[in-house]
């Protein structure tokens, strides 16, 4: 699951994961942020309505990852304005900007082969500043071998991330879409 990978669904229209809008939960969360200045991370962005939900907000200090330039050019054409530095292709990995108030998760998790959700917890963690959080949506189903999305229980999520996060929220998700109805946890993790 490289960037050709990557790259290759977005081309072919091959992103059964994107809905076409902002997640209800994500916006809901999203709308209670009160300020603007915080400095937010979106990994693994794609096609990114969360990162145009912040921008239309007013929310500047907003960067977006992603593998695959696809994604970050149908970002660019939806948001002309957005700034080309902030929209960052490359492998989350390697990321070297750091210092976030808050990182989003929205499928980026579930996508990633589950041999790297350690590597995915160290990382965060380098990414936020003290007390950044991130937040998000996890899936609640059995892990599988065959994804992505790869699932999750609420068990794992716990021993990946407590060592290095204070758990405040990870519980049943009441806003999903309905498609992902009873398969969501809305979480939130703090440094």
């Amino acid at each position: 699951m490289d960037k050709q990978y990557w790259t290759e669904k977005y081309e072919s229209n091959n992103t059964g994961w994107d809905i076409g809008y902002i997640s209800t939960p994500l916006k809901e969360y999203i709308d209670q942020l009160e300020n603007k200045e915080i400095k937010i991370l979106i990994p693994g962005v794609g096609n990114g309505y969360e990162i145009e939900y912040l921008w239309q907000l007013g929310f500047k200090n907003c960067y977006a990852v992603d593998i695959s330039e696809a994604p970050l050019q149908n970002v660019k054409k939806r948001c002309p304005d957005f700034p080309d530095e902030q929209l960052i292709c490359d492998d989350f990995f390697q990321l070297e900007i750091d210092n976030f108030d808050l990182i989003l998760e929205q499928t980026f998790f579930c996508a990633l082969n589950p041999s790297l959700r350690k590597q995915y917890v160290e990382q965060m963690y380098r990414l936020l500043k003290k007390g950044g959080k991130l937040s998000g949506l996890l899936f609640d189903f059995e892990l599988t071998k065959n994804g992505p999305p790869f699932g999750g229980s609420k068990e794992e999520y716990l021993s990946l991330f407590e060592p290095k996060f204070d758990i405040k929220i990870l519980e049943r998700c009441y806003n999903s879409i309905p498609p992902r109805s009873g398969n969501e946890l809305f979480f939130s993790f703090e440094k």
